[in-house]
């Protein structure tokens, strides 16, 4: 119980940080962050929360995470269910609050697409579900590869968080245009929820589907990559 409270809060964390940046700060009038400070929100959920639980539950915060340690042979299955609940709930309390503080805006009149992930008309660049596809697979591949290779035994000690968290900068610079960046079907799943949008729930199966392709992947690579075979 104490690793999946701690998988919550993290979850929580990621999607208020980085969702809530996104929706309240990227366009702010005359104040707006852009693209840049919407990756660091990102990286940065992901490095404090490293060093906050991540001795207690690995801070996984992502169900692609999760099954992509699982598949690189670095988590038990059966935590799996657990760890993947906890993160879906975290997530969806996250964008709850967001929610709530953004109906008091003055002249509320809903929270649009909410920074939910898509393609095609969901995309920030229209970009097509091919591309989608693609730039998911791929961007959480190299998320898993740089999770697996930054906690081996045999890597720097204490530094893993800030790897992780400036790689996950980094990938959202690299596809914010095209899905809003997921990466993480949590985060994905938090949004579409309390999304306006008609195509946030239907175009949700990619942001599923992708990362954990991804992940797998990954984890299988770096198993066979790794001298220690793990």
């Amino acid at each position: 119980m104490k690793k999946l409270m701690a998988e919550f809060i993290g979850t929580m964390w990621l999607v208020i940080g980085g969702c809530g940046s996104a929706y309240f700060a990227c366009n702010y009038p005359d104040a707006g962050i852009g693209f840049l400070g919407v990756s660091l929100a990102f990286g940065l959920t992901v490095v404090t929360m490293a060093y906050a639980i991540g001795h207690i539950s690995g801070c996984h915060l992502n169900p692609a995470v999760s099954i992509g340690l699982w598949a690189g042979g670095r988590f038990d299955a059966k935590e799996l269910p657990g760890y993947i609940g906890a993160q879906l709930c975290g997530g969806i309390a996250g964008a709850g609050i967001l929610y709530l503080i953004a109906s008091g805006a003055p002249n509320f009149e809903g929270v649009g697409n909410f920074a939910a992930n898509g393609y095609a008309e969901g995309s920030p660049g229209g970009f097509s579900m091919m591309s989608a596809l693609v730039i998911e697979v791929v961007m959480t591949f190299m998320f898993l590869i740089i999770i697996l290779g930054s906690t081996h035994s045999k890597a720097p000690k204490y530094l893993a968080g800030l790897a992780i968290g400036l790689g996950l900068t980094l990938i959202h610079l690299i596809s914010i245009p095209v899905t809003n960046t997921s990466v993480n079907p949590a985060r994905s799943t938090s949004q579409a929820i309390f999304s306006e949008s008609d195509w946030a729930m239907g175009q949700l199966w990619l942001f599923w589907v992708a990362p954990i392709v991804g992940a797998i992947l990954a984890g299988i690579v770096y198993k066979n990559m790794s001298p220690e075979g793990k």
